[in-house]
């Protein structure tokens, strides 16, 4: 193909870009390895006063969890300032309840306390659990027994004893453990 003006113009720009642009690619890439190579230090600040060869076991930082059944209290708001009393709570519960026992029996058994499960709490198999509310180990769950675990828990997330679950009651923090080896993480082994 004879060369054109378009042609020709495309090679003088590449002649004339070749070493600019090799500088330019080359500096693209320094600057961009620098932030990777930061990343990859493997290195850990030796607190004042320690041995500089000796081991520093930095701890994850705690996350905050919330229980499902938490999550379920907190719904019972009904007056929506954000608390919920025990008397907001055996309502809900008991509506619950109610929602699942179609029957009208006043009994849940195993199966139908799982499908109360997955519909309240999300999961079948999230706690509380059939066999631990089943107080009498008949079996069946009455709204009592239910009622009477839901004060077990009330009772265990009011941290203050004020009769009122807040938001922040119904938090949980869980922290790792320090001193796993460093094994979290790692699959095998």
């Amino acid at each position: 193909m004879p060369p054109n003006r378009f042609t020709s113009a495309i090679r003088r720009g590449f002649a004339l870009a070749s070493p600019t642009l090799v500088l330019a690619s080359a500096m693209l890439a320094i600057g961009l390895s620098c932030p990777a190579a930061a990343q990859n230090d493997n290195r850990v600040p030796v607190p004042l006063g320690s041995k500089k060869n000796a081991p520093v076991s930095i701890a994850a930082p705690p996350i905050l969890v919330v229980e499902p059944v938490a999550m379920m209290i907190a719904a019972f708001d009904t007056d929506g300032d954000g608390r919920v009393t025990r008397d907001e709570m055996r309502k809900g519960v008991a509506k619950s309840f109610d929602a699942i026992d179609t029957g009208h029996t006043g009994k849940l058994g195993y199966i139908a306390f799982s499908d109360w499960a997955q519909k309240w709490l999300g999961d079948p198999n999230a706690l509380p659990g059939a066999y631990e509310t089943d107080s009498d180990s008949d079996n069946q769950i009455t709204l009592a027994e239910l009622q009477a675990k839901f004060d077990q828990i009330f009772s265990r997330l009011d941290k203050d004893k004020d009769g009122v679950l807040t938001r922040a009651e119904l938090l949980t923090i869980r922290a790792f453990p320090m001193g796993d080896g460093g094994k979290r993480g790692k699959r095998g082994g």
